[in-house]
């Protein structure tokens, strides 16, 4: 069992929602990143994924777009990426670490070889927001063979049939999209997600995160009493941003962005205060 499978086994034996955040490698240096990804599991994050910076983000919103922008003017490049997880690796031996990003660096990587660095720098999984299925098959053998999860992404919008596609192929966890739209800070939660996620539970037995739009402990709540785990990528980078912006020292922007963490934390017991 992969350590995201790991993970959610221990989660639900905790009877916890997963918090798994999502932070832009190199934004806004890579040093940050590296201070910023062990602080934010110390503050309760029990997965990371590995945001690569790309130049057309199509699933992402202005908020993430700056964060990659500032990444690729910072050099930032896949290779750096993989380098970036081999030494998070070193000081996370049991967090999960999963890469985020699309596919054209992947490509022109090289899909095998990406496939063998991404295992030997200690990643666990593979988010592609723009590989569906139907495309993804060089990608998925060659994760399978160095036991890496591709993760595949499904929304309110999906058919049935395309729902059954993913669910049987589904590793690690699915990630589930909140709303139709891109990534960014929403005030409240779909209120359909509740029907959605059950017609995917139809199809599959695989774990269930919901991302887009997850900022607040009222979030995780609610999310958590239909879903495994919620993913909190916006939201983070916005408070990263705003330190930022105000100039503050490298060590407020640990602090604000695990406070950040450790308030959606709080709110992952369920019981009969989650619902």
């Amino acid at each position: 069992m992969s350590r995201i499978g790991q993970t959610f086994q221990a989660l639900r034996a905790g009877n916890r929602t997963g918090i798994i955040t999502y932070v832009t490698v190199g934004f806004p240096t890579v040093k940050a990143t590296l201070d910023l990804v062990p602080a934010l599991a110390d503050a309760g994050a029990d997965m990371i994924e590995l945001g690569v910076p790309f130049s057309d983000p199509l699933a992402d919103g202005a908020t993430i777009q700056r964060a990659s922008q500032v990444a690729i003017t910072n050099g930032v490049t896949l290779s750096t990426c993989l380098d970036v997880c081999r030494h998070l690796r070193e000081r996370l031996p049991l967090v999960p670490l999963i890469f985020m990003g699309y596919y054209n660096p992947i490509l022109v990587h090289g899909v095998d070889r990406f496939a063998k660095e991404a295992s030997a720098a200690g990643a666990d999984g593979v988010i592609v927001p723009d590989l569906p299925p139907e495309e993804a098959d060089s990608l998925s053998i060659a994760c399978a063979a160095q036991e890496i999860d591709l993760i595949f992404f499904l929304a309110p919008t999906s058919t049935d049939r395309r729902i059954e596609v993913v669910g049987k192929i589904a590793k690690g966890f699915v990630y589930c999209v909140s709303l139709t739209g891109v990534t960014g800070v929403r005030s409240d939660v779909a209120v359909d997600l509740p029907g959605f996620l059950a017609r995917v539970r139809k199809y599959t037995n695989v774990s269930l995160a919901v991302g887009f739009g997850v900022s607040t402990p009222e979030h995780v709540r609610s999310i958590g009493s239909v879903a495994d785990a919620v993913i909190v990528g916006s939201a983070l980078i916005a408070e990263i941003e705003r330190t930022e912006i105000d100039g503050a020292a490298e060590g407020s922007r640990v602090k604000h962005a695990s406070s950040l963490v450790q308030r959606l934390s709080s709110a992952a017991a369920r019981g009969p205060a989650n619902g």
